[in-house]
């Protein structure tokens, strides 16, 4: 079980956080993770596997005027 923005979601371990975003729609460009209480680097969302108690929080970045 991960947590991912507050929700318990299954079967997510042994993804990689991005796969993770990319089947659940997020443009990882706009994007800004953090895994278990630290920001993770853009370039360490290939290599990133996601495992059973991870818990992630991910913040979109809107544009506006």
């Amino acid at each position: 079980m991960i947590k991912v923005n507050g929700e318990s979601i299954e079967n997510l371990a042994d993804k990689t956080v991005a796969e993770y975003l990319a089947e659940s729609g997020y443009d990882i460009g706009r994007v800004a993770v953090e895994l278990n209480g630290g920001i993770l680097p853009k370039p360490q969302y290939e290599g990133t596997l996601l495992q059973d108690g991870d818990c992630i929080e991910i913040v979109s970045f809107v544009g506006g005027g």
